[in-house]
């Protein structure tokens, strides 16, 4: 009874949390403002849109191709179309429940490829932890070509005496958890190492596979169609094709935190692009407009591919 109630929160919530961001931003603004929001609708250029989904084809491509190797790796030959299908189940399954994309992955390989689900799971885990050190990239990057721009932000909206004492409190937190992790003996510590363990085999286990450098390149071509179909996207609008690479790659970053921890970004996508695009003097109707366009379109791609990957696995598979 508390799994399901669980299950049912953990869509729920993220949802209505969704929804009461959409309803704040709509109120947010003036008749005026909205009048203005669907003419930039109107007024959009579609076939930046439309380059922007066939961009993310090749990256939906090149994740199911990937992990192909890891598959490999453990001595299980799949069918390329399986595992695209399940990619797009995944994405599908993400709108719903945050993260839940990586368990039905496995559980579709499980079902059509016969591999088991914690083999599966594990090379989804190994993967994640790439495309985790390929975000921190672009973080680290984003973050030094933008800095200036980011240190106004942050110093207009949080006073320097707060910031010092978030990072004596940062520091303080940080160092506390080191003790406990090294001299602890806690139950759940010690889970947390097995995983943190488990992670960490996954990733030299990459290192290891015969066919690791084309994982690795379909790991950085993965991450580049995402930004590039991002990328592509602000010359769907005249008030956002102006906008340089610098603030796209801000905007990527904290959207990409934004996807991961929501039902694909429900709500808060478009409040982080225009907040992020006004720092670039692309005014908040225009960003609004954009970060909608930009959401509705990948959101609808992910329903078709993966609503048509759950009709055609059993008939391709009915063998």
């Amino acid at each position: 009874m508390k799994k399901i109630i669980s299950k049912w929160l953990s869509i729920i919530v993220p949802f209505l949390l969704g929804i009461g961001i959409i309803v704040y931003q709509y109120n947010s603004f003036t008749d005026q403002q909205i009048t203005e929001i669907k003419s930039y609708f109107k007024n959009a250029d579609y076939f930046y849109i439309f380059l922007s989904l066939v961009i993310a084809l090749f990256g939906f491509w090149s994740r199911a191709y990937r992990w192909k190797f890891s598959l490999e790796h453990l001595g299980y030959q799949t069918h390329i179309h399986n595992n695209v299908m399940a990619v797009c189940i995944a994405y599908l399954m993400n709108l719903t429940v945050p993260r839940s994309g990586e368990v039905s992955r496995a559980l579709v390989l499980k079902k059509y490829e016969n591999i088991p689900f914690d083999k599966a799971f594990g090379t989804i885990v190994a993967e994640r932890v790439v495309d985790l050190l390929i975000f921190f990239l672009f973080v680290i990057i984003g973050f030094i070509f933008q800095f200036n721009v980011l240190k106004d932000y942050v110093l207009e909206k949080i006073p320097i005496e707060k910031l010092l004492l978030l990072f004596a409190i940062g520091t303080i937190g940080f160092v506390v958890i080191l003790i406990i992790w090294f001299y602890s003996n806690w139950k759940i510590v010690n889970k947390l190492k097995e995983k943190f363990s488990g992670l960490i085999e996954g990733m030299t286990s990459i290192l290891k596979m015969k066919n690791k450098w084309a994982f690795l390149f379909h790991s950085f071509f993965i991450w580049f169609t995402y930004i590039l179909m991002f990328y592509v996207t602000i010359f769907a609008l005249k008030e956002t094709s102006d906008i340089s690479f610098g603030a796209v790659v801000i905007a990527f970053i904290f959207l990409s935190l934004a996807i991961g921890f929501t039902n694909n970004g429900f709500g808060v996508y478009p409040l982080i692009v225009a907040e992020i695009f006004l720092l670039y003097g692309v005014s908040k109707t225009a960003g609004t407009a954009f970060g909608w366009l930009a959401w509705t379109s990948q959101t609808l791609l992910m329903i078709v591919l993966g609503g048509l990957s759950f009709l055609f696995l059993p008939i391709l598979n009915r063998k």
